[in-house]
């Protein structure tokens, strides 16, 4: 059997996903590995068949997308000539995670594909979502289709959607509470975040930012480039997480049962939905309009937060049963 596993390069999540699920699509056949992107810190370690530029949005400094960087990025006509060259007709089996090239390589020519990721959930009606209508809500239709949906959400709000996975360098990790809390804000530049953070200064900070290539301390707040085993690390041993609205960081947090609060990425929708998830979960929301940004940092240092989810290791039995189902 042949399988292609189209993976999106913007943000980490995609790729920390995949490096779990690669291995056991490859005790079923041989897998190609195919990303498009250019926002990732994380790599695969498996060698690609396929890196196209694909169509990514920048992340800004100040707390969103930078859009005029995402526009100067688009390349518009070589994602046109990528659909049209990609080979897809050896393929038993084409699975998806949000990536544009393949998903629509696959719909002009006919070709069923799987859609297997977060953004798959959004074809629920189940999950929750801001009230207000939202142009995104056509991108996240529209920007990787897809004939069959396997979905991942904080919750299994519907019959195909399951509950997150979890990267083994997580699952495998021994929690503990050293004290300090860990930050990572993509779309932050930590210039913005320290003298918000020396403000609390009665606890220590790590921040992990996209922004710096070096490490530095002032005060109570340590900025750390961005590196995979270092935050693990500080996340395995923090007091709690404040990080963005995206999914796998705060999945992440929730099983290791940390304090948690997001603020979500503006002009974000995906990320706007899953801040209405987390706050059906009773987990504390930062909204953009929020004005009241440190007596939130300070109510929530210094609460006490429960977290109790179950995010069961079920992933060898989801992809097994996406082969059985859908190879051909």
């Amino acid at each position: 059997m042949k399988i292609l596993y189209a993976i999106q390069g913007t943000g980490n999540g995609h790729i920390s996903r995949a490096r779990e699920i690669v291995p056991l699509l490859q005790q079923h056949g041989e897998v190609n590995l195919l990303i498009s992107g250019t926002q990732a810190d994380v790599q695969l370690t498996q060698r690609l068949s396929h890196q196209f530029h694909g169509f990514s949005f920048v992340f800004g400094k100040k707390g969103g997308v930078n859009h005029y960087e995402t526009w100067k990025s688009m390349r518009l006509g070589t994602l046109i000539k990528d659909i049209r060259r990609l080979p897809l007709k050896d393929y038993n089996l084409i699975l998806n995670d949000f990536e544009p090239v393949t998903a629509w390589a696959c719909k002009l020519r006919g070709i069923e594909s799987v859609g297997l990721g977060h953004q798959a959930s959004f074809k629920s009606p189940l999950i929750p979502k801001p009230a207000q209508l939202n142009w995104a809500q056509l991108v996240m239709k529209y920007y990787a289709p897809s004939t069959h949906h396997i979905g991942f959400h904080f919750k299994a709000y519907d019959e195909f959607i399951h509950t997150p996975v979890i990267r083994s360098g997580i699952r495998n990790l021994q929690a503990t509470r050293m004290g300090h809390y860990t930050v990572y804000l993509p779309a932050v530049d930590h210039q913005l975040l320290l003298p918000l953070l020396q403000q609390i200064p009665q606890v220590k900070w790590h921040v992990f930012s996209k922004h710096s290539k070096v490490s530095f301390t002032q005060q109570n707040v340590s900025i750390f480039p961005i590196n995979n085993e270092q935050y693990t690390a500080s996340l395995g041993s923090c007091e709690g997480l404040f990080t963005g609205a995206g999914f796998e960081g705060p999945s992440e947090a929730l099983f290791l049962k940390k304090k948690l609060i997001v603020m979500p990425m503006k002009f974000q929708y995906e990320q706007a939905c899953n801040a209405h998830a987390l706050d059906e979960m009773g987990i504390p929301i930062i909204w953009e309009n929020d004005k009241n940004l440190l007596p939130a940092l300070k109510n929530w240092v210094e609460s006490e937060q429960q977290n109790e989810f179950s995010f069961p290791d079920d992933i060898p039995e989801i992809v097994k049963n996406v082969v059985i189902r859908h190879a051909r």
